[in-house]
């Protein structure tokens, strides 16, 4: 899931009277919201207060970041809300929200604004009969945040399909665009990650015209489209498989459905290298006897399954309990999911239970996905 475009500000708040602050956001054009919780404003549903600069043009933004720059301002950054986990202090500092909704297509392409929405980015490049995003329908958040964590779903993944990312630079304050050999991809992750250098403004994707998909890499995919891998099929087609298979995982946002009350897949599937995974898979046939470990070629060694290990780790769908405001999801257990009375609090101390879990059984870290802000996994 997607949400910040990049992750929350480090850099320490000056004091500033409301008034100053206030009089600050006015020249830059934001709209100013009070006390706003930012449990309104993330799919976990967990926050507590800050003062909101909500900036619908990139102008805006550029603007306000600058300015909230220049007078040692604290900024978090947020657009779609889906992959943040606040603290239920809040935060004591500005958001700025990122409204920008632009999209500009092309023959081979478009272009989108950070705050644009991505799942509708990805059903109307599919409209428009372009190929390369079906296999990301269904993802929430914002088109922004895609390139910040190397966002991939079915064996696709932005980095694939990146022209380039247009920056603010928050050190000079210069804009410029970034090619995708300056974003240092890997799993789930890039430079931008966890980091306050930069704020994406806008991403341009190539694409395909042919309206056919990307060639089918996920065997479930290509099994339920009736193809073999690196087939290819019509992308309206292949966006309704991946749909309907997100949301048999409630991983597609249903407000009256508590299992998509999450920031997605909260942790990451781990990277174990070489010399380590000996010695995990045995860990592994000691706890479970000889079984077949799905692993992942990986550049640094094997990439296995997070919602494999946590369910042979012990926790069940639903762990712990009908009782708990925090809790696995009844349908993926890589997903932690609020059940409509959880704070920040609750999500931790969950997944802190679950990684600790994995760790002393097979003695693999599990490393969270979500930006935090305020709090510690």
């Amino acid at each position: 899931m997607l949400d910040t475009v990049p992750s929350s500000d480090v850099r320490t708040t000056r004091t500033v009277s409301p008034d100053q602050l206030r009089d600050l956001l006015a020249e830059t054009g934001a709209v100013v919201h009070d006390s706003v919780r930012l449990s309104e404003l993330t799919t976990l549903r967990v926050g507590g207060p800050a003062l909101v600069a909500e900036c619908g043009s990139t102008e805006t933004l550029v603007a306000t970041v600058r300015a909230l720059d220049a007078a040692g301002i604290a900024v978090l950054l947020v657009a779609g809300g889906s992959n943040l986990l606040v603290d239920d202090a809040g935060f004591d500092g500005v958001v700025v929200r990122v409204a920008t909704t632009g999209v500009e297509f092309g023959a081979d392409g478009v272009t989108a604004e950070a705050g644009a929405n991505w799942d509708e980015l990805v059903a109307a490049t599919v409209g428009q009969g372009l190929g390369g995003l079906e296999c990301l329908s269904g993802i929430p958040g914002s088109v922004g945040a895609t390139p910040v964590q190397n966002v991939g779903a079915y064996g696709v993944e932005v980095e694939s399909l990146l022209r380039r990312v247009r920056l603010l630079d928050r050190a000079t304050g210069a804009v410029r665009w970034a090619a995708p050999a300056e974003l240092g991809f890997g799993y789930r992750t890039s430079v931008l990650k966890h980091s306050d250098a930069a704020v994406v403004l806008a991403v341009e994707l190539g694409l395909d015209p042919s309206g056919m998909s990307a060639p089918l890499r996920y065997g479930e995919l290509a099994r339920v489209l009736g193809a073999e891998a690196g087939d290819r099929r019509p992308v309206a087609r292949v966006r309704e498989e991946v749909l309907r298979l997100r949301a048999g995982k409630g991983m597609v946002l249903d407000a009256a459905d508590h299992d998509t009350w999450s920031a997605g897949s909260f942790f990451t599937n781990p990277v174990v290298t070489d010399d380590r995974l000996p010695q995990v898979m045995a860990a592994i046939t000691a706890h479970l006897g000889e079984v077949n470990v799905p692993t992942y070629p990986a550049p640094e060694g094997a990439k296995l399954s997070a919602g494999w290990l946590i369910e042979r780790a012990g926790f069940a769908k639903g762990f712990p309990g009908e009782q708990s405001p925090a809790r696995l999801s009844t349908k993926h257990t890589l997903a932690l999911t609020n059940r409509g009375a959880a704070n920040a609090a609750d999500i931790v101390a969950l997944a802190r239970t679950v990684r600790d879990g994995v760790y002393e059984r097979f003695g693999v870290l599990l490393e969270p996905e979500p930006v935090t802000v305020g709090v510690n996994v």
